[in-house]
């Protein structure tokens, strides 16, 4: 192996595409100025912005003046969530999401309990897929808005947004969806999806780090997030992140023009890699739905072992992967995602995630078939609850 990385994480962060990076470069130092001054210089920074918010609308099937810039998913996030609550208060103070969401709905969520909201944290099955009927049975006379994530980052299920979204616009309430891990790996058109806001953020597909965006359909209620400027149509202010505008929309130009190509590349490496596992090693169980999902993502727990264990010995190797536990984090407790889906403690300690990206080859996918199952056995050597259970044959 060498010193060669094999880089299965591109769900945590890809790289920037040269393409991407190159577009970038002349707005660190020639075409510098701030998009606010009503000199040349300042004109152009402004006329490249616009220019990025059209593409990022163009992926979405959207208008532009309904996309607006933010510094990250989280961020998209927070003021989906957070924006609508307090413009809609008046309405109604019910809020639905789901069991699995991304950190930055989750607590954006606990935020708002704390100010007097009601959130439904909807249930999810084995796979992790919303029940459609929970959703219908959840909706209040107070609901004023339902957020699902697309889908999800760390099992990789997709929901059925389509239909959450039309039940939602029935209902007349206001529907969000993450879809930071989406953009990229299904093709999104926000108005056949029934989608009134949507997040999503440079870094998952090969944009700069540091930038995301917010699509707000024409005539939802949204109260702005930053108060300053007038940035953002008055709604985000402070001066624009102008190279990872650019870079931002550079990258999702790209990947919405190769992404036939690159999920049947995605899929087939996934599809190897889980048939290969389940092939090799006894006691494991793949999570998430098994076609219904991102076409990169690859999670499988296994019995008997410690997923921080598996991935160090994995980094060992030069293979970056990552756990549905978040010891590494400080905590003792596993995936809330891995526990909603039904998952043990104990199980849901000893998974892996691998997503793959357009770097991997299938001699990544070879070399981790042959590592794995060797790794596992040893990790169960060492584990009296493996030991008992092969007593017990």
């Amino acid at each position: 192996m060498g010193n060669r990385i094999i880089y299965l994480d591109h769900a945590a962060t890809t790289y920037v595409k040269p393409e991407v990076f190159e577009a970038m470069k002349p707005y660190f130092t020639e075409h510098f100025g701030n998009a606010s001054s009503i000199y040349s210089l300042g004109r152009e920074s402004k006329k490249a912005i616009e220019e990025a918010r059209e593409k990022v609308a163009k992926a979405l099937k959207s208008e532009a003046r309904e996309i607006y810039f933010t510094g990250s998913g989280s961020e998209a996030d927070n003021w989906a969530v957070k924006g609508v609550a307090a413009a809609n208060r008046k309405k109604g103070n019910h809020i639905i999401t789901s069991a699995i969401e991304h950190p930055a709905i989750m607590n954006a969520c606990k935020y708002l309990e704390g100010e007097g909201f009601e959130v439904t944290y909807l249930p999810v099955d084995s796979d992790g897929a919303v029940s459609l009927e929970d959703l219908k049975k959840a909706i209040k006379d107070t609901t004023i808005l339902i957020s699902i994530m697309f889908a999800n980052n760390e099992i990789g299920t997709i929901q059925p947004i389509q239909e959450i979204g039309a039940i939602a616009r029935e209902k007349g309430i206001i529907f969000h969806t993450d879809a930071v891990q989406a953009v990229g790996n299904v093709d999104i058109d926000v108005n056949k999806l029934n989608i009134d806001l949507l997040s999503l953020s440079g870094h998952k597909f090969y944009g700069p780090k540091g930038v995301g965006a917010l699509y707000v359909k024409k005539g939802v209620r949204i109260t702005s997030f930053i108060h300053g400027g007038a940035q953002e149509r008055g709604k985000r202010a402070s001066t624009e992140n102008l190279p990872g505008i650019i870079g931002l929309g550079k990258a999702i130009e790209l990947a919405t023009e190769n992404m036939e190509a690159y999920n049947k590349k995605l899929l087939d490496l996934r599809e190897k890699t889980i048939e290969g596992l389940m092939a090799k090693v006894p006691y494991i169980r793949l999570n998430g739905h098994r076609s219904s999902r991102l076409p990169g993502n690859v999670n499988i727990s296994f019995q008997y072992i410690e997923g921080e264990s598996l991935l160090l010995m994995l980094d060992m190797l030069g293979v970056c992967g990552s756990s549905g536990s978040a010891c590494s984090s400080g905590s003792l407790d596993p995936s809330h995602v891995l526990m909603a889906i039904g998952l043990p403690h104990e199980i849901a300690h000893g998974s892996l995630r691998l997503t793959f990206g357009d770097v991997n080859t299938q001699e990544d996918v070879d070399f981790i078939l042959e590592e794995i199952p060797k790794i596992v056995s040893r990790l169960r050597d060492m584990s009296p609850l493996y030991e008992a259970v092969k007593n017990k044959k």
